[in-house]
């Protein structure tokens, strides 16, 4: 299939999304839906900006399982966090660790960044001169290393494979 096509079809793929969440948020009437449509054009033009179509591709099953991890990872983290700090006998060994992502620099290094900046107790706070991530975590004796490679792994899959101009 040519790039034309592809763009094509991935505009009206995040427009017809981007118009179905418009249409869940504000109902079908009249002036909601013209409204609607310019929403969901403007979105999409954006989105073709910021994200080009081909260079991602999605697959809901593994975005589905990295959705459940991520949920269960968050819940189980945010439920360690509080009772560390509603339980003084729990230690905490803030403290940075250090973690080489087999990402590349770009959007995708950067989503998995993200991703990690919103599991509770951890946050990357950068690189190091090697390259490596600098991630920042309240108890430095977690796997949180280990944990970095499950999530990489799964994000990647989620995205259709490593990219290879990432």
């Amino acid at each position: 299939m040519s790039t034309d096509a592809n763009v094509v079809r991935g505009a009206l793929a995040r427009g017809a999304v981007f118009l179905g969440l418009w249409l869940i948020l504000a109902g079908l009437q009249p002036a909601d839906l013209l409204v609607g449509i310019f929403a969901a054009g403007t979105a999409t033009s954006v989105s073709l900006h910021l994200l080009p179509p081909g260079q991602w591709r999605f697959r809901p099953l593994a975005l589905a399982t990295f959705g459940l991890r991520f949920l269960c990872e968050s819940v189980a983290a945010g439920i360690d966090v509080a009772w560390r700090a509603f339980n003084p006998r729990l230690p905490l060994r803030p403290g940075f660790v250090t973690y080489r992502p087999r990402l590349s620099q770009g959007p995708t290094l950067n989503a998995f960044c993200t991703v990690m900046s919103l599991v509770p107790g951890t946050l990357p706070a950068g690189q190091n001169d090697d390259g490596a991530l600098v991630i920042h975590c309240l108890d430095v004796d977690q796997p949180v290393a280990a944990r970095s490679t499950v999530e990489e792994e799964l994000l990647v899959k989620a995205l259709g494979g490593w990219p290879d101009h990432d």
